[in-house]
């Protein structure tokens, strides 16, 4: 299992729960050991230029997800094939102010984000309510195990 954090936002950041995060949704979603993620932690410019690039959306974003091979989630009996699951980019000055405005801590917010943002590299959307309540509830659970309390409740850019 390879997931790798490159930090250029220019705030330091719990890299290692990151990881350990990608770990957990890595065994608990059946994907292959040897899967491979890659976060990239940037400012809010570099966020405003990658939301234009990829989604033709002015202003930074939070969390941004570009998958690679496709990969969706595993069953205990048939793990997903090795692969690359593709890149998140998450911007923590958005993080800090969606967590100051839904009452928890950026580390909190990071780590519902990075979670966000592995789910969509799966095949999840939310797009449509009932694709919102599956994706969204797999990112509670997924959260809430991984943190041993409650999840905190989602915030939006």
């Amino acid at each position: 299992m390879s997931i790798e954090v490159n930090n250029e936002s220019g705030v330091a950041v719990d890299e290692e729960a990151l990881v350990r995060l990608g770990r957990f949704i890595f065994d608990r979603l059946w994907l292959h050991p040897q899967t491979e993620l890659s976060i990239l932690l940037v400012d809010e410019a570099a966020m405003e230029r990658l939301h234009l690039e990829l989604m033709d959306e002015p202003g930074a974003t939070d969390v941004l997800s570009v998958p690679m091979d496709e990969l969706t989630p595993g069953t205990p009996g048939r793990p997903t094939p090795q692969g690359m699951l593709g890149d998140i980019a998450i911007c923590p000055q958005v993080a800090a102010e969606q967590a100051r405005r839904g009452g928890h801590s950026r580390d909190d917010e990071m780590l519902l984000l990075a979670t966000h943002g592995v789910l969509h590299l799966l095949g999840f959307d939310h797009a449509e309510p009932e694709e919102r309540q599956e994706m969204f509830g797999l990112q509670r659970e997924l959260l809430t195990e991984f943190l041993g309390r409650p999840a905190p409740k989602e915030t939006m850019a």
